[in-house]
């Protein structure tokens, strides 16, 4: 009985966890697409200027 409940418990708190850190991830992910594409805007802008 205490086995099954002590399962449960670490089952629950490992999605719970699992849940949060892939949360996370698809945020850092997000962030660093946005920062890409920044970098990449100002260096065209960049060569644009310099081209004309």
């Amino acid at each position: 009985m205490k086995k099954r409940f002590f399962l449960a418990i670490a089952t629950l708190l490992m999605f719970t966890g699992c849940s949060a850190t892939w949360n996370g991830a698809q945020q850092d992910i997000s962030n660093a697409i946005q920062w890409t594409k920044s970098q990449v805007n100002k260096g065209a802008s960049y060569v644009k200027e310099k081209t004309e």
